[in-house]
């Protein structure tokens, strides 16, 4: 297969990967940032990825193989983990999405922290597959991470984000509210 035509070597996808870098970078650095500095470049990094991720181009799984799949429960816990220290008792947020809503009469709650987990567990599997540069692997990890883009990782980020949002602005009220009344 020619690499020019290959959808691995694709601008979308060469994109989607200098992101899916930066994110994963990015959780994995959590111990040594601030709430402030966190929830700041969360806002940022999960729209582009989100973005960059429904542009990939479209690639079908050969229904025979089986990825390899390398990040553990150990990595997802210890990135769960370190989100959640950080953002504290602002770790959890109400879920609207949760296939159990309509059918509870109380709030269900989630959290920032395994939403986060949730997305970095697919794309740093996917980038594991990615970076062993044969390209049918590739290839196979761009199916796996669309598919499991559009049935679960997707809504978690989007989720995550907008629980961050209110996070990342409602700190701006509080710093003006703050910096006015010195």
């Amino acid at each position: 297969m020619e690499k020019a035509s290959s959808p691995v070597y694709e601008q979308n996808t060469l994109e989607f990967v200098t992101v899916a870098l930066e994110f994963c970078a990015f959780v994995e650095a959590t111990e040594q940032t601030v709430y402030a500095d966190f929830t700041d470049k969360a806002t940022k990094l999960l729209p582009l990825l989100y973005l960059k991720a429904a542009l990939l181009p479209r690639v079908e799984p050969d229904e025979d193989v089986e990825p390899e799949l390398t990040v553990t429960e150990d990595m997802y816990e210890a990135i769960r983990i370190r989100i959640a220290s950080l953002l504290g008792e602002n770790d959890t947020y109400l879920e609207t999405f949760h296939p159990d809503m309509p059918y509870s009469d109380t709030p269900v709650a989630a959290f920032i922290s395994e939403s986060l987990a949730d997305v970095y567990q697919d794309i740093g599997n996917f980038l594991s597959l990615f970076r062993q540069g044969n390209e049918f692997v590739m290839r196979e990890a761009l199916a796996l991470c669309q598919t499991n883009f559009r049935e679960y990782w997707g809504q978690q980020a989007l989720n995550a984000l907008k629980a961050l949002h209110t996070l990342r602005y409602s700190m701006d009220e509080n710093i003006e509210t703050d910096e006015s009344q010195s």
